[in-house]
């Protein structure tokens, strides 16, 4: 089956990494992100390697900006079946450094716009044939609160919560949504430096174990994924 898929939140990383192998696998590529040179960048080694893939520069806060993306993106692919939120943002700050400011700045790009971009793709799985996935990344903050970064747990937090009330709601309709733990920090794209490589987790097969919840069948979806490296680093 031939996917339409949007990605939003793209950088260097995990969002390029989930991307490509999208791409690879057939999808065509809505890239969602502000960062407009990179995206253009993205798309065009992703088309040079035969897949399909399109920059859409996209303020993730912004629902208008959100809608006109998701347009654009059906313009030219056709309707959205699969969406990875993978936005975050993330003031490293505690409860009294905390601006009201930041903390919103980390809700507006998190689970505000998950909200927003999963009502757009959800809309299109709808009047289609009802199949779609919805794929959240998380981290282990979203499963145990980080000391000192309090913006960024409540909005991890508020994400596995909507994975999971989405789950129970779209479900019986026949679109899967998972929400994905990260349980340790992802491999740098200038590498580990003076560290050992095994203790990182690697984008590319964070990416292959995104695509394994695209594809599995509906008897046996599912609902949150805990990845982690095999050295313990935690």
């Amino acid at each position: 089956m031939a996917h339409t898929a949007v990605v939003a939140g793209v950088g260097p990383g995990l969002g390029a990494s989930i991307a490509r192998t999208f791409a690879a696998e057939g999808c065509a590529v809505g890239l969602l992100a502000r960062s407009e040179d990179y995206l253009a960048e993205l798309a065009a080694e992703i088309e040079s390697d035969g897949g399909a893939a399109l920059a859409v520069e996209c303020d993730l806060t912004d629902p208008a900006d959100i809608a006109a993306a998701f347009m654009t993106v059906r313009d030219e692919f056709g309707p959205v079946d699969t969406l990875v939120n993978h936005a975050s943002a993330a003031p490293w700050k505690g409860l009294e450094a905390v601006s009201a400011d930041e903390f919103d700045h980390a809700l507006d790009v998190g689970p505000r716009a998950a909200l927003h971009c999963s009502q757009e793709a959800v809309a299109d799985m709808r009047e289609t044939d009802g199949d779609g996935t919805v794929i959240f990344t998380g981290a282990t903050t979203s499963v145990r609160g980080r000391e000192n970064a309090i913006g960024f747990s409540a909005a991890k937090f508020a994400c596995r919560g909507m994975a999971e009330s989405m789950a129970r709601e779209l479900g019986p309709e026949g679109i899967h949504v998972a929400h994905v733990v990260l349980d340790g920090q992802i491999l740098p794209a200038d590498g580990p430096g003076d560290r050992d490589a095994e203790a990182f987790l690697d984008p590319d097969e964070i990416a292959e174990s995104y695509w394994h919840l695209v594809e599995q069948d509906r008897s046996a979806w599912t609902l949150e994924l805990d990845l982690r490296p095999h050295v313990e680093s935690f």
